[in-house]
């Protein structure tokens, strides 16, 4: 969001891929709560270099995952199942707040090209029929764009700063992206159900469907807590 320090640099697909692989490791307990990380051992682990794993720390410490252990490293901050669901759940409500003001007010010509090109970005994205590590990078930006884009078309600040607050919480921001690397097939199903949301909101939005497009902001952000694992079994 806006004032969001992350927003004022555009990350490289390699560390768009270290942040998504550090998410996964430390939601899946390889990481658990107290354990210290520093930038060789994990690089190492990954097979990067330093640089990316650097701004990796970086951006999970203002995302609530990782916080600062003295001048040098970072440990993993204890949270729990109950804190990521309300998080997201009140992420949803926000963005869901956004978009129905959005719809009731109708889509302004250039917020509708900027999320009509998110559309096609994501298409592109899935358009081989499955996933490669390449394509994190890629739907982390047009992802973030698609939200940014609806949260930022209100005329009040007000939504945005409730959000950038809520983001500080693990897994709460809209472009906390978890990828098993050993799962694509299930990942790509996922980004599958989320690029099709992104269609369902962008024509409820353009038909002034404030209800249903409320409803759907809601459910979108439900994506990565509950459709992974059913999607995982199928």
């Amino acid at each position: 969001m806006k004032g969001d320090a992350r927003r004022g640099e555009r990350a490289s697909p390699e560390s768009v891929s270290v942040v998504a692989s550090l998410r996964k490791l430390i939601i899946d307990g390889h990481y658990p709560a107290g354990e210290r990380l520093a930038e060789i051992p994990v690089a190492l682990g990954l097979g990067v270099s330093r640089t990316p794993v650097r701004l990796a720390f970086r951006t999970l410490e203002q995302e609530g995952l990782l916080q600062k252990a003295g001048t040098r490293g970072f440990v993993v901050r204890a949270f729990s199942e109950a804190d990521v669901r309300c998080a997201v759940e009140v992420r949803g409500v926000l963005e869901g707040l956004a978009a129905r003001r959005l719809a009731e007010r109708g889509v302004p010509e250039a917020v509708r090209a900027v999320l009509l090109q998110c559309l096609r970005d994501g298409d592109q994205v899935l358009a081989k029929g499955f996933l490669s590590e390449d394509d994190i990078g890629p739907w982390s930006r047009l992802n973030e764009t698609f939200h940014r884009t609806i949260v930022e078309s209100n005329d009040s600040q007000v939504i945005a700063d409730a959000i950038a607050r809520n983001n500080h919480l693990p897994f709460a921001s809209a472009d906390s992206i978890t990828i098993d690397r050993c799962a694509l097939d299930s990942e790509y199903r996922k980004l599958s159900v989320a690029q099709l949301h992104h269609r369902l909101v962008v024509d409820a939005l353009l038909q002034r469907e404030s209800a249903r497009v409320e409803a759907l902001m809601r459910e979108h952000a439900a994506i990565g807590i509950r459709y992974a694992p059913l999607l995982a079994r199928e």
